[in-house]
């Protein structure tokens, strides 16, 4: 069965473009499916039925997976049995028709603008590491970038004269984003004043550099945003993801439509997006009733004995 693997995780790269890291989840996820058959004496691909899958399935919920990584295993496992089909290597698919586990979704943690502003003047802007950090948490919340768009940025995407710059996925899609005044403007001066300090390598293109003069690594920005929360008094847990967040509820909540927003985040399902409205509409309703004068009041009244 093993002999599939390869050439299916060829197929995904150069069919589909899915990202390295797409494709070791993918080829992980039907190595741990082969071996699971194979110790029930399964050794051909011909011979997995749908009952096998279903039962794979009820042993990663009895062990206690969670239901999102069952439910990528099973994206995993369909998309393996396609190109199975696709080949000839199999007659039918056995994942035809079989239930997905139910995936609870989580609301995300959106800071309040407060929040945002404090978190945003945490930085002390007078040292080269401090500018790039303002410069950073700014564009990040200036534009609802993903912390790996945002570092995979090079010096020759952002525009901040005409205040836009140039992003690119992992997927290799890019798009324009709007930056704001104030984000371009500490753009500007980190760019100006302190990126040169930083630099050791006039080659390096990478926009935000650590004190090597190498690019800004995931993890490092990860460390510096947690290091700020906890500076500036933000409860609870806090990830780079959280700005995008609120970047988004608070475009919504400022008035913006939904598609505007769907095409700045990127998102290709516009139901992705929706979240963000319904967080909106709730964050609107608490203010509704913790600042209308009559939100709190009943009218209605007991009856005089």
């Amino acid at each position: 069965m093993m002999q599939h693997v390869q050439p299916f995780i060829r197929y995904m790269g150069e069919e589909k473009g899915l990202t390295p890291n797409t494709l070791e989840s993918y080829e992980r996820d039907i190595i741990q499916f082969m071996e699971y058959c194979a110790q029930r004496g399964i050794h051909k691909v011909d011979q997995i039925k749908r009952i096998h899958i279903s039962t794979y399935m009820g042993h990663l919920k009895q062990n206690h997976f969670a239901a999102s990584t069952i439910t990528r295993k099973m994206v995993s496992l369909r998309s393996f049995f396609h190109y199975l089909m696709k080949e000839s290597h199999i007659q039918q698919d056995p994942t035809m028709n079989l239930e997905t586990p139910k995936v609870e979704k989580k609301i995300p943690k959106v800071l309040t603008v407060e929040e945002v502003e404090r978190l945003l003047e945490s930085p002390d802007s007078s040292s080269p590491q401090g500018m790039r950090d303002k410069a950073m948490l700014e564009l990040l919340y200036a534009t609802g970038m993903k912390v790996s768009e945002l570092m995979s940025l090079n010096v020759g995407d952002v525009h901040t004269d005409l205040r836009f710059l140039r992003c690119t996925s992992s997927s290799g899609k890019e798009r324009i984003l709007p930056i704001s005044h104030v984000s371009a403007d500490y753009m500007g001066q980190y760019l100006s004043e302190m990126r040169g300090k930083l630099s050791k390598d006039a080659t390096e293109q990478g926009m935000f550099l650590n004190t090597h003069g190498t690019r800004l690594t995931r993890q490092g920005f990860w460390k510096i945003i947690k290091k700020y929360a906890k500076e500036s008094g933000i409860e609870g847990d806090i990830t780079p993801h959280t700005l995008r967040h609120s970047f988004a509820t608070h475009l919504l909540d400022n008035g913006a439509d939904l598609r505007s927003v769907q095409e700045m985040l990127g998102h290709a399902d516009i139901a992705t997006t929706q979240m963000y409205s319904s967080i909106a509409k709730k964050t609107m309703k608490d203010v509704y009733e913790n600042h209308h004068p009559r939100a709190g009041k009943s009218s209605v009244h007991s009856t005089p004995k």
